[in-house]
């Protein structure tokens, strides 16, 4: 009796916490719906489009490689492509359990044939044929027969890579191939069940991790940019941007072994002053008093969300020495600066001496009322820099993903003497102008602005305003194209649903231009490795659209620049440098073997040789002038920093690798040669 009241009770249990989640999901999505269509800047109408794109959207995300559904699951689910709306519409969340359970069906039939392959002896005389070509052009496989092949196909691949990559001599592989690759099956068969088994745990449990997907569907139809946040996912997104966080100071990572590391520990950070932590530590388990992480086939992403979690303060540290020691550390979280999210003026000297300044992100105080982050430290920076009587800046926005807009407006006044910086647009149709309402400029002397294709947002607000004023040229590729701003809202205020990365308006260049989808064109464009890479926003789907503000603004524009003749010479210069030519030849190398690659040979030992060889060869070639190249100015610390360095080791070696970065760098190589042309242009600067 007492064991089936037991049953009863974890049926009752299971039931109840099942229901309760369903009614999460509901409430989620209903107030999701809700926030949208108040607040998105562009909210589209809950009709059968909005379903069929949803659905395309979700289905995608579910099986983004489409090595795990089958085309007769595909055909299933597409009952629901013009009915998604009206299950929203009639409050009907029921239908996420049939994608929560077939993806959990799929991800234990594919361990379950992952596991088969290892009793069945491979095939490398050539029967079977690897086929390579666009991403886009996959199919889902028929049936789990042709999940098996792929499967089989993809392993014995993963083997032979192995061995060329850890032994490239084709005659000691062959020699040694039955033992290496009765070794290697097992561990590469292993590693894929994991994979698998990641995914079955994200956030969890499979069910969270099924119904945030399509929450995230839901919000990319509307644009690329707006997204949905756990309230961990919200932590490590405000963290990223902020000046400092609490923190234990470690950064993971996961090793081709499947083994969770420490890769790097923050200098004063907590892992750091207690001494215990070394790098290359494996992490073998997280606890709290709540809550276990067990980190075998786990997700380094996973691994992150529980050390961010703002509940899991303190945390026991299982970790595993080089030595083979296991060690219990517990460790609680102290306020740590954000390494990422600091600025350093350096000095590139050369026939001028000019300043150099790196810009990751646009973080900022999301404590402070005033909000002092980047431009305050970028102004500090610049202090120091100009009691060394630097000639000219060179600011660095390459790879900046943006941040917050409020100091890209307070970066651009440092640089301006008043005037309007930027226009927003709500959904309502109204604008407002973003001014600069300080007199004067804290820099005034010539500027160079490095950027590329992952420039977005507030670092393309900052290079667009800086052009259209004249006051700086711009050098490099041309920026991702995302002239929309985004807020953090929960979705309910009163219960913890999580929380909408929403797109709530649009900005324009002081001119009613836009460069949403577009990009911010340099003045003086240089050959780059990322080149016809598709990765900008115009290649998104469901991207907002380019236009322009009508009006004219008034704006205290500078003297032109002598960008033609900047351009002429840089030209010159670039045509003849075996770096950039190598730069144009990687890029080639990538874009035909990745992007265009389609071709197919017999899955013979011999061919994935010749294959992986002819490519490795190719690449260092071509490498070997970029790797090589030292520019010959001389890059030093200020007065400050210098002093700031010189009494902690690990501060200095970290210095002396970057001062060496800066100076093999062939991107700052030519900004500061353009710099000096234009200083020698325009001696009076």
């Amino acid at each position: 009796m007492l064991k089936r009241l037991l049953v009863f009770i974890g049926f009752f249990a299971f039931y109840l916490a099942n229901s309760q989640n369903k009614g999460r999901f509901c409430d989620q999505l209903k107030a999701l719906q809700k926030t949208v269509t108040t607040n998105h800047y562009l909210p589209k109408a809950v009709d059968d489009s909005l379903s069929t794109h949803v659905f395309d959207l979700f289905i995608q995300s579910l099986d983004e490689e489409k090595r795990l559904l089958i085309q007769s699951d595909i055909d299933a689910l597409d009952d629901d492509r013009f009915k998604l709306d009206d299950y929203i519409k009639n409050n009907n969340c029921e239908f996420i359990d049939k994608y929560i359970n077939l993806v959990s069906k799929r991800i234990e039939s594919g361990k379950t044939i992952l596991a088969s392959l290892e009793q069945e002896s491979f095939d490398y005389s050539g029967k079977d044929t690897l086929r390579f070509k666009p991403d886009l052009e996959y199919n889902y496989l028929k049936d789990e027969a042709a999940i098996k092949r792929f499967w089989s196909k993809r392993i014995r691949y993963n083997i032979l890579y192995s061995l060329i990559e850890t032994d490239s001599v084709l005659k000691t592989i062959k020699a040694d191939f039955i033992t290496t690759e009765k070794e290697l099956k097992p561990k590469l068969i292993q590693k894929e069940i994991c994979k698998l088994n990641e995914l079955q745990n994200q956030l969890g449990s499979i069910d969270l991790y099924v119904k945030e997907l399509f929450l995230n569907a839901y919000l990319h139809y509307h644009d690329p940019n707006s997204s949905f946040f756990n309230s961990t996912e919200k932590d490590m997104f405000e963290n990223a941007l902020s000046n400092d966080a609490y923190s234990f100071g470690i950064i993971t990572a996961k090793t081709d072994a499947g083994d969770i590391i420490i890769a790097h520990i923050t200098p004063g950070s907590a892992a750091f002053n207690d001494g215990n932590f070394d790098v290359n530590d494996i992490i073998k388990s997280l606890k709290t008093d709540f809550e276990t992480l067990e980190t075998y086939c786990v997700s380094n992403n996973d691994v992150l969300a529980f050390t961010t979690d703002e509940k899991h303060n303190t945390v026991t540290f299982k970790i595993k020495k080089e030595n083979g020691a296991i060690k219990d550390i517990k460790l609680t979280k102290t306020k740590t600066k954000i390494e990422d999210n600091t600025v350093s003026g350096y000095i590139i000297e050369d026939k001028s001496k000019v300043g150099y300044i790196s810009i990751t992100n646009f973080y900022t105080d999301l404590e402070s009322p005033n909000g002092l982050g980047l431009a305050n430290d970028v102004a500090k920076e610049l202090y120091k820099l100009q009691k060394e009587n630097i000639k000219g800046l060179i600011l660095d926005l390459r790879f900046n993903g943006g941040g917050s807009m409020k100091e890209a407006s307070d970066l651009s006044g440092l640089f301006i003497n008043r005037g309007p910086l930027s226009i927003l647009k709500y959904n309502n149709g109204e604008t407002y102008t973003i001014q600069d309402v300080n007199s004067g400029s804290l820099f005034t002397k010539p500027m160079v602005i490095l950027v590329n294709n992952y420039s977005a947002s507030a670092s393309e607000f900052f290079a667009a305003t800086m052009q259209d004023y004249n006051r700086a040229v711009i050098v490099g590729a041309r920026t991702h194209g995302k002239a929309s701003a985004q807020v953090i809202l929960p979705l309910d205020e009163n219960e913890n649903l999580g929380f909408s990365k929403l797109t709530i308006e649009k900005f324009y260049r002081v001119t009613g231009q836009s460069h949403q989808s577009k990009g911010v064109m340099p003045d003086i464009e240089l050959p780059n490795i990322y080149d016809n890479f598709k990765t900008q926003e115009q290649y998104e789907a469901y991207a907002l659209k380019n236009d322009s503000i009508t009006g004219v603004i008034n704006f205290p524009r500078l003297k032109s620049l002598p960008i033609v003749e900047l351009q002429k010479r840089s030209t010159a210069r670039v045509s003849s440098d075996i770096s950039f030519k190598a730069i144009k030849d990687l890029n080639r190398l990538i874009i035909e073997n990745y992007f265009e690659l389609d071709t197919e040979y017999l899955l013979t030992l011999d061919n994935v040789y010749r294959e992986l060889i002819n490519y490795h060869n190719r690449w260092e070639a071509i490498n070997k002038p970029i790797n090589n190249h030292v520019s010959e100015f001389e890059v030093k610390n200020s007065a400050f920093n210098k002093e700031n360095t010189s009494n902690n080791a690990e501060k200095k070696r970290m210095n002396q690798s970057l001062l060496q970065e800066i100076k093999q760098d062939i991107y700052i190589g030519e900004a500061q040669t353009i710099l000096q042309d234009l200083l020698n242009l325009n001696p009076l600067n």
